[in-house]
């Protein structure tokens, strides 16, 4: 990836709500009382970005590691690979036991953590992979998930408010992480590429606010009977709902995403009906297992090689389970501030 990117389960899970029950359940490694005898290990966790999502992943890794009572040094690459190879090396040179990183390339990134491997030091991945084997595993949102939930519920829209006819737009972010991108854009296509009256009139790639206010402006002008915008990310999301308010076609365009937060749960709460539906990923059960799963490796336990948590689903017409979820996340957010 060259440039920041704001990336960022059924009905019945979604009371959960997800972003902390599986972490605090200590999914993927041994408690702290557990390793009580063992060596403190020390760890590094890496980012790529300063947000909602990747605070919330740094959350679970410090709390995973406060529970194991292992030290946790947390950094942020700020999407610049030259910064992300000067991390790892510092932390190689620190005797980190693992790395557990949001790795900027799944092919750029492979000499400085393959570098980190040959040197002993244990790599984990999370949200975005790196090519061969050089983790020792990797946990991440199961992408196909979070636009595939989302789909069903545009589907659904489109059956009962337009008649299964809809011009659809799509926004993703292929540029900068093709196999997740695709991987929810798929989902979505999938959910509605039957109905005979879907057509896609537009497929770009905007994943922060200001790029998809303009996009979803360009395309609105191009083609005045739009019907529904998607988007892959949060940042795109938020510029597509923005943009349709700003045209003034709240009622006759409909927004769906991916990802979640304080400003997307305001917009599926506003009363001017555009924000539909969004998927969102576990960020805090994320961290927390990334850590687990790196601790539960050099203690020498068996971990699986590949790890995919399913999305959270909310929709505007189920506002009991958004507040549901606000609450925690309001929680969760001001506990670790």
């Amino acid at each position: 990836m060259e440039a920041t990117i704001v990336m960022n389960s059924y009905v019945g899970r979604l009371l959960i709500p997800a972003l902390m029950t599986l972490a605090l359940a200590g999914c993927g490694g041994d408690s702290a009382s557990e390793r009580e005898d063992e060596k403190r290990f020390k760890l590094a966790g890496i980012v790529f970005q300063e947000d909602q999502f990747f605070r919330l992943i740094q959350f679970g890794m410090q709390h995973a590691a406060d529970e194991a009572g292992v030290e946790l040094l947390l950094a942020n690459s700020d999407g610049k690979p030259d910064k992300e190879i000067q991390l790892v090396n510092t932390y190689i040179t620190r005797q980190v036991d693992a790395i557990v990183i949001s790795p900027l390339s799944v092919t750029a990134s492979i000499t400085a953590l393959k570098r980190a491997k040959d040197k002993g030091t244990t790599v984990v991945t999370y949200n975005s992979a790196v090519a061969g084997d050089i983790a020792a595993a990797h946990i991440e949102s199961d992408q196909r998930d979070l636009g595939h939930k989302t789909g069903l519920v545009a589907r659904r829209y489109i059956e009962e408010n337009l008649g299964g006819n809809a011009r659809v737009a799509l926004l993703a972010f292929k540029s900068q992480l093709p196999e997740t991108s695709d991987g929810r854009r798929g989902g979505f296509v999938e959910a509605i590429q039957d109905l005979p009256g879907v057509e896609i009139v537009a497929d770009q790639d905007a994943w922060l606010p200001e790029m998809a206010i303009k996009k979803v402006g360009d395309i609105l002008t191009a083609n005045p009977d739009l019907d529904i915008v998607w988007s892959a990310n949060e940042g795109g999301t938020i510029g597509a709902v923005m943009a349709v308010k700003n045209a003034g076609k709240g009622g006759q365009v409909a927004v769906f995403g991916t990802d979640t937060s304080e400003q997307l749960i305001d917009f599926l709460l506003s009363d001017d009906g555009i924000l539909q539906a969004i998927t969102g990923q576990q960020p805090f059960a994320i961290g927390s297992r990334a850590v687990n799963t790196a601790l539960s490796a050099l203690s020498g336990e068996s971990v699986e090689k590949r790890v995919a948590m399913d999305g959270v689903l909310l929709r505007r017409d189920e506002p009991e389970k958004i507040h549901a979820f606000r609450t925690e996340l309001t929680r969760l957010m001001a506990q670790n501030d």
